[in-house]
């Protein structure tokens, strides 16, 4: 994953560009304050203070550049994101203020997925200066959560199946110290039955299991937090349309937020009883892929009939059968 620790600095008065964000309704009186040839790159460039607008203008010397952008119409974490993606690699600081939320867009520009890629040009190193350095930490560590979200779901589901989504909840359960646990085969059979039945069409590589940490002090408020990890849904024998199989690779995505999820909260040493549990499978085609019709039985003992897709294309269970 990316290594965002170099991208967000504190600020101690070091060199560095000079972003000015010009308010909503300030254009008019910025530009009546900019000398001449900045008033005239700003015609050339055409740039009039919209929402997301950018342009760069010179200073006294060669070498001596400002950025000016125009804030958003709502604040949000991507303020400074696409201003980001457009500079030169080097050091940058806001006029005024702190880049508070924003600072987290400006990391995450620098995010790339290449593990299938071949070797590239690195992505330029834009610093950011910020004047609030106790909010560096955090910021780090939900751009490394974010990015662990954003790997495990754009993973293609034959290398992001059961097993890896495993492995990925064992990885981080090493690294704190906490508890994993895995329920699969026969025990997953009678234990968890609509799990096994989900993915018992799959190859033995896919078996289908259920992937439990535990964290924190038991005397703690007990917290739960499940993701859904379906790491790839055809739809069964009930198959889906072209149009709607070719994101599937994305229905692990609530199992990639939840681990992200309890990154945050065992990073942040929260004072919780913490218990993941994602529910992991592939939805494949075989003989012994479950059928619309088909009636399954619950772990809690309700029958349920299993009802032909929906619109787009994904599976859903009818009403539970009176006994």
């Amino acid at each position: 994953m990316t290594d965002f620790t170099l991208l967000l600095q504190p600020d101690k008065g070091q060199h560095a560009r000079t972003i000015y964000v010009l308010e909503k309704g300030g254009f008019e009186a910025w530009l009546a304050a900019q000398p001449m040839k900045s008033r005239a790159l700003v015609a050339a460039n055409r740039f009039s203070g919209k929402s997301g607008e950018m342009i760069i203008l010179p200073g006294e010397a060669p070498e001596d550049w400002t950025i000016t952008v125009s804030a958003a119409e709502q604040p949000s974490i991507w303020d400074l994101a696409s201003v980001a993606a457009k500079l030169p690699e080097g050091t940058y600081r806001l006029a005024q203020g702190a880049p508070g939320a924003a600072a987290l867009g400006w990391l995450l520009v620098h995010d790339r997925f290449e593990r299938y890629l071949p070797k590239s040009e690195p992505m330029p190193q834009r610093i950011l200066l910020t004047s609030d350095p106790a909010s560096i930490p955090e910021t780090l560590r939900l751009a490394q959560a974010t990015a662990l979200v954003r790997a495990l779901v754009n993973t293609p589901a034959a290398d992001m199946g059961p097993s890896e989504l495993q492995t990925a909840v064992e990885a981080l359960g090493k690294a704190h110290d906490a508890k994993v646990s895995i329920t699969k085969g026969q025990e997953l059979e009678s234990g968890y039955p609509l799990i096994f039945a989900v993915g018992k069409a799959a190859e033995k590589e896919h078996a289908p299991r259920l992937i439990e940490l535990e964290w924190g002090n038991p005397a703690n408020p007990h917290i739960a937090i499940i993701g859904k990890g379906i790491s790839f849904d055809t739809g069964g024998l009930n198959l889906k349309p072209g149009s709607a199989m070719r994101l599937m690779k994305k229905d692990m995505g609530g199992a990639a937020h939840a681990l992200a999820l309890v990154k945050l909260v065992m990073e942040a040493r929260l004072p919780v009883r913490l218990h993941l549990l994602v529910a992991a499978a592939e939805n494949a085609v075989s003989g012994s892929a479950f059928r619309p019709g088909d009636i399954l039985t619950a772990r809690n003992g309700m029958t349920v009939e299993i009802d032909n897709t929906d619109a787009e294309g994904r599976l859903v269970l009818a009403d539970a059968l009176t006994r």
